[in-house]
């Protein structure tokens, strides 16, 4: 089945990244003139293909990989610069290969060539149902030139008459003004937005049924929560049939999500037919209908007792419900509905508050493995982890691993409880479906009323 994935981030010097990395996205050997580092990766399998596209205004030279991304790299002189913007997106399965690349192709010329960005870009796929592709994106304009242009440029502040307005220190006040959008907060909303559309735009011509969709679930009214995203190791390690914990967080996920499905569609069935039937005065009394004799009796005893046993339960719901009309039961299954979405809202923010105090683990324990970096890598990530804590720290939140710890599996208990008690709406649910069932049965054997007709005499 087809599945939506579109991450974007950007490649950062000062997380030891390089532009000319992006070896490991075509398979070459390249060599970065910035740092004098050379990158091989020759000898990666699973690449299909790889392309250079470029704008109109771009020289014939960076058409060469090297020579694109050298020149990003040397034009490049802080030691904390922005390189590249990189996107992952997974290729629909359902698509040959033919049709993979001409997608990509017209998703990346419309999308980014077209508006002056140059573009590599590498189709992965290891026969493990899991195609996609790398895109390298360069982030400064293009001049007609040729040359790399600038970010940003300065603008001056302007008074009431249109004048600069002179600081203290005899400056003009000013502020910098991007020379593109390409940085613009719904930039990244607009590209995700873009593959969705380009994707199923081609599953629909190729006649494929199955569709992706960009948007979260809470935002296409979907009520489901997220698989987590396995990655290739995990990926790799089920498949080997090793269960890892991602796996298994999926495989709980997925029954959860069954379950909320599983009743959110019996109680919308039974909401709606008994919404139905309080508008049929004849169905008023939901008492006197099931008082009436069922049209197939059980001949065995065991049927007979089972039947029994069944009325029974069924008058005890409604009489200790208190309801008696079709109308009372109509409110006792919307009071369930109601049940259900408060619950599964409780559900929902257990969940998001189990994930952000995951996040600080995670975070917390990937600076404690570099707190003593010993290569450039290390240090990135013991930088960034300790940006992201200082952030933390700084809107109030302390540090507290244990807490954190605590919470989390404090959090858990009270998720399997909430859990719990959506599975325990089903024998209310079952019981109202067999009162659905009862009555349908007998209003089918049930001989409409006889008009009345008058004869002239």
């Amino acid at each position: 089945m087809a599945i939506y994935h579109c991450s974007i981030k950007i490649i950062k010097r000062s997380q030891g990244k390089s532009a000319v990395a992006a070896a490991y996205r075509s398979g070459e050997k390249l060599t970065n003139e910035y740092d004098g580092v050379t990158h091989d990766y020759t000898r990666k399998g699973g690449i299909v293909h790889a392309e250079i596209l470029l704008p109109e205004n771009a020289p014939p030279t960076l058409q060469n990989r090297s020579e694109l991304w050298n020149s990003v790299e040397l034009f490049e002189k802080n030691s904390d610069a922005q390189l590249a913007r990189e996107i992952e997106i997974v290729l629909p399965a359902e698509l040959d290969r033919q049709a993979q690349l001409a997608l990509v192709r017209a998703y990346i010329n419309d999308t980014f060539v077209s508006v002056g960005m140059c573009a590599d870009f590498a189709l992965h796929d290891k026969g493990d149902d899991n195609p996609h592709a790398h895109i390298m994106l360069t982030l400064r304009p293009l001049e007609h030139g040729g040359t790399w242009g600038a970010k940003c440029r300065k603008e001056y502040d302007l008074d009431e008459q249109g004048q600069r307005i002179r600081l203290p220190s005899g400056a003009f006040k000013s502020h910098r003004v991007n020379t593109t959008d390409w940085n613009d907060r719904e930039k990244a909303e607009q590209w995700r937005s873009a593959w969705s559309d380009y994707a199923n735009r081609s599953l629909e011509q190729h006649g494929v049924v199955e569709r992706i969709d960009h948007r979260s679930y809470k935002r296409q009214g979907v009520d489901k929560i997220p698989t987590v995203h396995m990655g290739v190791a995990a990926t790799q390690m089920e498949r080997r049939g090793i269960a890892t914990d991602k796996g298994n967080i999926n495989r709980e996920v997925a029954a959860q999500n069954k379950l909320l499905k599983e009743i959110k569609a019996r109680i919308t069935r039974l909401y709606n037919w008994s919404k139905e039937n309080t508008k049929q005065p004849e169905k008023a009394s939901i008492l006197e209908l099931l008082k009436q004799p069922t049209p197939s009796k059980p001949t065995t005893q065991y049927g007979k007792i089972q039947a029994l046993k069944g009325s029974a339960a069924l008058f005890h719901f409604l009489q200790s419900n208190g309801i008696s009309s079709m109308a009372e039961l109509h409110a006792k299954i919307t009071a369930m509905q109601d049940g259900y979405y408060a619950l599964r809202g409780e559900i929902k923010n257990t969940e998001r508050e189990i994930a952000t105090l995951t996040k600080h683990l995670e975070i917390w324990g990937q600076y404690g493995a570099n707190k003593h970096p010993k290569t450039d890598s290390e240090k990135a990530l013991l930088e960034s982890a300790a940006k992201y804590l200082n952030e933390l720290k700084a809107s109030g939140g302390g540090i507290t691993p244990k807490k954190w710890t605590a919470d989390v599996s404090r959090l858990t208990a009270h998720k399997n409880e909430l859990y719990q008690k959506m599975q325990s709406m089903r024998e209310d649910i079952k019981t109202v479906e067999n009162i659905r069932k009862n009555a349908e049965q007998l209003a089918a054997t049930t001989p409409p009323p006889r008009k009345e007709q008058n004869h002239d005499r």
